[in-house]
């Protein structure tokens, strides 16, 4: 019996913008260790390695891992149009942030960097943001990502939609071990380390853990906060944490916070910054920032990267 799926698909025309309707770009290949940095610092000698007839060899991977890798820099938006971004200087540049992809916090940033606009992978975009389901299968979700592409580009084949859900399970979900032995395929994709879907009792489905999640640091959630504030709050210093946590795109839905969770980081980093507040006005609790939201932000992940590594 095929589990129905209800959806209140109200207001996705005007997320199409927040949402390019790309899918099954991967190539079949999750994000592994090492691409993003390998892609990065490629692409800062030669823009154009990707084109290359010899990009396998220089990269060191087969050919059609060369447009995986090429595919999820751009996505996580360390390179723009295959040259380095102003984000990928800033983190794995020289002197940057993270240069090594050291710290778990970074996951947390790049998932977010990932899904924010514009989003380059469509069907991570619904599957964090439309797709309400707790617990799901995975036909479920393929299901229900049917009908949100008939939305937004009805003519993707569904192979493409079962080869973007098989690839967000691998990409997320711890994989059970085997007898088989361990090879690069079978290696887990870095992301499960954020412990964001699990499976559930019966391994034929998985659930999505909301609420606090102890490997993600105050100055990332809050870094990522303002930013969503820069990008709906049109010049406004204030914005409701209900907002955050519920809206279509927020922190709250892409990383699977609770209200509690997301107040609690406020209120962690406004210890240490003079520029951002919680306040309490008639019930609703508004976060508060005292300048321009993105800039705060990218302030907060410095001091949070210099003082990791002091």
């Amino acid at each position: 019996m095929v589990k129905q799926i209800s959806l209140n698909l109200d207001g996705i025309v005007k997320e199409i913008t927040n949402v390019n309707p790309a899918f099954a770009r991967h190539e079949t290949f999750h994000p592994r260790y090492g691409w993003i940095k390998k892609g990065f610092d490629m692409a800062q000698v030669n823009p154009k390695i990707f084109l290359q007839e010899d990009a396998p060899v220089r990269l060191g991977v087969g050919k059609n891992m060369v447009s995986a890798i090429r595919y999820w820099c751009n996505a996580f938006k360390v390179l723009e149009n295959d040259e380095p971004s102003e984000f990928g200087n800033v983190l794995l540049g020289e002197d940057g942030w993270d240069i090594f992809l050291e710290d778990p916090a970074t996951l947390w940033l790049l998932h977010w960097n990932l899904l924010k606009p514009s989003c380059n992978a469509a069907a991570w975009y619904f599957t964090f943001n439309i797709f309400r389901e707790n617990e799901f299968s995975q036909d479920d979700l393929f299901n229900a990502l049917c009908t949100y592409r008939d939305s937004i580009a009805p003519r993707i084949a569904e192979s493409s939609l079962k080869k973007d859900v098989s690839c967000i399970l691998r990409m997320y979900v711890e994989q059970a071990t085997t007898k088989v032995g361990i090879t690069e395929e079978s290696l887990d994709c870095p992301f499960t380390q954020l412990g964001i879907i699990h499976t559930a009792a019966d391994s034929r489905h998985f659930t999505f853990r909301v609420g606090y999640k102890g490997n993600l640091p105050a100055e990332i959630l809050v870094a990522a906060c303002l930013e969503y504030a820069s990008f709906v709050g049109r010049e406004q210093r204030t914005i409701s944490i209900s907002r955050l946590v519920y809206d279509i795109g927020s922190p709250g839905m892409i990383f699977k916070l609770s209200e509690s969770a997301v107040c609690d980081a406020i209120e962690q980093v406004a210890r240490w910054s003079t520029s951002i507040s919680l306040s309490d006005s008639s019930g609703l609790i508004q976060f508060s920032f005292t300048s321009k939201p993105e800039a705060l932000a990218k302030d907060i992940l410095d001091k949070y990267y210099k003082h990791r590594v002091s």
